[in-house]
């Protein structure tokens, strides 16, 4: 009988070979001598132990099967534990890899900000440099047709001279003016500041010390655009000191110095009157 045969094969048959003796048995008793009851018991053994190694085959198959198929299960549980533990680790690396960029991004931010205040503090502390410099630093300056360089504290006191002369305030004036010619000395200014000086001494009628800047001014710029004013200023107040010959001195000066002055036109009709 063939491997593959089953129990409800072997029984199956069984029913049929039984069926197959009744049949025998009924044709006659001359053909029941060919089975005898030994026979059938010994068929019947026989089915039985063909019929149980069948059943031992099928069990060890399915015990082989039951197995191979553990084992696959088992090894798919040990792959899936495996991946399991892999994706973990992986996921804890992420995690960390995630809190290291948010730490690193903290970071970047705080550097950012960090640099940006020290951008501007370097911009304030550049133009607050840049503004002492442009206080130090020289400025160009034109005045009575010339120019020339004065520090910015120079131009600060001469102007301060120039505005309290025009608001009358000659005693200032002049003590503005004296300071400023000790101080710078050499300055651009110079000659403009004892003319202010000399107008604002003889605004207050001190005449001789008038005199005395004005003829500073002639005698160091006797060509500065400001001489022939000067030397009219002179004769003024040696007018007022009722010194006509002197007066006339400096007059004769002003028009043979600086003949086409308008000062020098104002003191020939002064000139004139003296005589």
């Amino acid at each position: 009988m063939p491997h593959c045969l089953t129990r409800f094969d072997a029984v199956r048959a069984l029913r049929a070979w039984l069926l197959g003796l009744s049949l025998v048995g009924a044709l006659g008793a001359a053909q029941a001598g060919l089975f005898d009851d030994e026979e059938a018991r010994k068929a019947i053994l026989d089915l039985r132990a063909k019929q149980a190694e069948v059943q031992k085959e099928s069990l060890e198959r399915h015990a082989q099967q039951t197995r191979a198929t553990q084992g696959v299960v088992q090894a798919l549980d040990e792959s899936t534990a495996q991946a399991r533990r892999i994706a973990l680790q992986l996921q804890a690396q992420l995690d960390s890899l995630r809190a290291e960029i948010a730490a690193l991004r903290g970071q970047n931010e705080q550097l950012v900000r960090e640099l940006s205040e020290q951008q501007r503090r370097h911009r304030d502390l550049a133009v607050a440099t840049d503004e002492r410099v442009r206080k130090l630093e020289p400025i160009k300056v034109s005045l009575d047709g010339k120019e020339f360089l004065a520090e910015p504290s120079e131009v600060r006191e001469f102007e301060a001279v120039v505005a309290s002369f025009r608001k009358s305030e000659f005693a200032q004036t002049q003590a503005l003016t004296g300071d400023f010619l000790r101080r710078f000395p050499s300055s651009g200014y110079r000659f403009a500041a004892m003319s202010w000086q000399g107008n604002a001494q003889y605004a207050l009628r001190d005449y001789r010390n008038a005199i005395t800047t004005l003829r500073g001014l002639v005698t160091l710029a006797p060509d500065h655009p400001r001489a022939p004013e000067a030397l009219l200023a002179i004769a003024n107040c040696q007018i007022e000191l009722k010194d006509n010959v002197s007066a006339r001195r400096t007059f004769d000066e002003l028009t043979k110095a600086h003949p086409q002055s308008e000062a020098a036109a104002a003191a020939k009709e002064r000139l004139a009157r003296l005589r």
